[in-house]
């Protein structure tokens, strides 16, 4: 009925716009078909579009399609606290963090937050392979959480999960394959700020087989700045491990996330959490066509940067050395002089 009434305002070159259409026609069958940003965008092309946009069962269906992980019920609940739901947290998710965007935020203006929840998928060639929802208490002991190494583990040590991922040609092949193929989404949510953010690269910044265990390992990774002058940067790193199985396929053995500092040691709970929470509350996130261009390129980046400072230190220390055994044989001949003269 509304199609017809439709058909005949056009025919007799009446209201052509989309006001025309009835509203369940678009909420239904249109609205209904589009992916997050296509659904943003149209959200901006009319004052009638952006109201049907705001629906929160819209964003929720995105969101579960997007990250099958948050369909989690208490990550349900927690996201619909957010200022605009399910809207807001794709927002804050979808487009990955720009690695130098925090570095002008006061990390003092942030209390502690209690926990940090981790919303993982890991998709192969589109597919979801494996997901999963872990939470991290971020009041724990003080030498539990705020000086241990900061680490999250999704599976514990005798934990695998099998995938249809099967060998694929040679070594060098194999890895290109996974490379290209296999997709991580990384979302940390602070229930406390209401916010979130997407860490991961999206796809590895690097490929590696282990020449003994035979353990190919996927790398994702987003720099983030650790200063408020942006000289500092430390890289988040998320490892995806996975090894043959009997049958030849890959199955997964790890799935684990560390922040890593320039001078390549491991930075612990309170640095972390710091800098993640500067990173979620204040990062601005990049275009979706930055994302693949950019997150290798700024990981090679700071590869080169922790090179740089590692032979500067070796050279500082070389230096040092050098006046140590100076001064030593200095005081030496120095001794025997006055013993022998004496």
């Amino acid at each position: 009925m509304a199609s017809c009434a439709t058909t005949t305002a056009v025919d007799q070159g009446g209201d052509a716009s989309i006001s025309a259409v009835h509203p369940d026609i678009i909420m239904t069958h249109i609205l209904t078909r589009l992916d997050g940003p296509t659904l943003a965008s149209a959200a901006c092309a009319s004052s009638q579009l952006h109201a049907y946009s705001a629906e929160q069962t819209l964003w929720r269906d995105i969101c579960a399609a997007t990250w099958p992980s948050v369909s989690d019920p208490r990550v349900n609940d927690i996201i619909s606290t957010f200022p605009s739901g399910h809207r807001s947290f794709f927002s804050d998710s979808f487009p990955l963090l720009n690695h130098s965007s925090s570095s002008q935020y006061d990390p003092s203006r942030l209390n502690p937050t209690s926990e940090l929840i981790s919303a993982v998928d890991i998709f192969y060639e589109g597919q979801l392979i494996f997901s999963k929802v872990q939470e991290t208490d971020t009041e724990a002991g003080w030498f539990e959480f705020q000086c241990s190494p900061f680490r999250v583990d999704l599976l514990g040590p005798k934990e695998t999960v099998p995938t249809p991922i099967r060998h694929v040609g040679d070594t060098k092949e194999s890895l290109k394959h996974l490379e290209e193929n296999l997709t991580l989404s990384w979302i940390v949510i602070d229930p406390a700020r209401k916010r979130a953010a997407n860490l991961s690269s999206r796809r590895p910044v690097s490929v590696s087989r282990h020449w003994l265990t035979g353990e190919v390992q996927l790398l994702f990774a987003t720099i983030m700045a650790a200063d408020r002058r942006g000289d500092e940067f430390v890289q988040c790193r998320m490892v995806v491990t996975c090894k043959g199985s009997d049958g030849g396929e890959l199955n997964v053995r790890e799935v684990s996330m560390q922040m890593e500092a320039m001078e390549g040691n491991h930075l612990n709970g309170k640095e972390s959490l710091e800098i993640l929470q500067v990173a979620i509350e204040a990062g601005k996130r990049k275009k979706e066509s930055e994302e693949r261009s950019e997150g290798k390129a700024r990981f090679e980046e700071f590869l080169e940067m922790k090179r740089e400072r590692k032979e500067r230190t070796q050279r500082r220390e070389g230096a040092l050395d050098m006046i140590c055994i100076a001064t030593g044989v200095t005081l030496f001949m120095a001794f025997w002089s006055f013993v022998l003269f004496r």
